[in-house]
């Protein structure tokens, strides 16, 4: 099956679960990148970065436990 095929069969939670654990894993790519630097200019970059993991965390977060209530009852949806 290709991809686009599997995704047409995701969910709507599904499929947002999924772009918020790739959104995540940039903000954490890029995080990781300014600690590469090592750039005094980079500190106000290192707590921004901070800030966007711990709001791209708490969505993954959100969205996990959404498609988690729609396994357990399917009929919402």
């Amino acid at each position: 099956m290709n991809q686009q095929a599997i995704a047409s069969q995701k969910t709507r939670a599904e499929q947002e679960t999924e772009n918020e654990a790739n959104r995540l894993r940039e903000q954490v790519d890029a995080a990781l990148a300014s600690v590469v630097s090592r750039s005094t200019d980079e500190v106000e970059s290192l707590q921004t970065a901070a800030d966007r993991i711990e709001r791209a965390a708490r969505d993954l977060a959100d969205a996990l436990r959404e498609l988690a209530r729609q396994r357990k009852s399917p009929d919402i949806l």
